[in-house]
């Protein structure tokens, strides 16, 4: 692996948890995968989670008169105080740096070579960071087949295990959407994985009834309610992307990040 390069954004860097901080590693020869560091005000992080955008990835991570800009309307970035409230590192990730289009990564880059080995330069990088950290993979929606991949992979020295929300087992929303990850062989999954959907997800891709139908092998996490959706049923502010139940639903994924009793019905 490269050597990292860091850009650093905000206060000074004396200390990893001082600022937050876009942080750029090389893994491949001609691209750079960039992420993003919270800060954690002063919590000290039990794990770190990294996390995976939905749609094509691209949270467009820039600095800005010397802020950090990024889209943050997907559930898990919109949901980052939540994660660092329960001890866990939010690692944001964008889309390297060879993929940045409008429509961003193809399932079929997340599930080659090259995703994985931008994925391992990360973890590595996060890991130097924080020596000792456990390290999780959170992805929502599309990038639950970032997730799926990844957990087929690497393996529980690298990460500890993967975190699947609004799941995508259908390629699309129509009746004669092919299957996705509801063709994908689960049993190939090296990281122990949980499932977290929400109960009333209007989402063609993402039936409600596909993750329910994974809970004798994988604990799942089932939601209900929230608020009124204000977009598209497969979009961020609908059940779909947890609208209004963000907290209760970080509090469970934490909860089994950290070994501890989690919540299996929320409403």
């Amino acid at each position: 692996m490269r050597l990292a390069l860091v850009l650093a954004a905000g206060l000074a860097l004396a200390h990893p948890l001082a600022a937050q901080e876009i942080v750029t590693v090389s893994a491949r020869e001609g691209a750079t995968q960039s992420f993003f560091l919270a800060n954690m005000g002063g919590v000290k992080p039990e794990a770190a989670a990294l996390l995976f955008i939905g749609g094509g990835g691209n949270i467009r991570l820039r600095t800005e008169e010397g802020q950090v800009r990024f889209g943050a309307n997907n559930f898990l970035p919109r949901a980052r105080s939540e994660f660092i409230r329960n001890g866990i590192l939010p690692v944001i990730l964008d889309v390297p740096s060879d993929q940045n289009t409008t429509s961003g990564m193809s399932d079929g880059f997340r599930m080659g070579d090259a995703h994985l080995a931008d994925v391992r330069a990360v973890v590595a990088e996060v890991k130097k960071r924080f020596p000792g950290l456990p390290v999780f993979l959170v992805g929502t929606s599309r990038s639950t087949v970032s997730i799926a991949w990844l957990a087929k992979k690497m393996g529980p020295d690298e990460v500890k295990g993967g975190v699947l929300s609004a799941s995508l087992f259908r390629a699309g929303t129509g009746p004669r959407a092919a299957p996705l990850l509801g063709a994908f062989d689960w049993s190939e999954a090296k990281l122990p994985l949980l499932f977290v959907h929400h109960r009333e997800d209007a989402c063609g891709a993402t039936p409600y009834s596909s993750a329910a139908s994974l809970a004798a092998r994988f604990p799942l996490v089932s939601v209900k309610g929230g608020k009124p959706p204000e977009s598209g049923p497969c979009d961020p502010f609908h059940a779909h992307g947890f609208w209004g139940m963000e907290a209760p639903t970080v509090d469970a994924i934490a909860a089994w990040m950290l070994g501890k009793p989690f919540q299996k019905e929320i409403e």
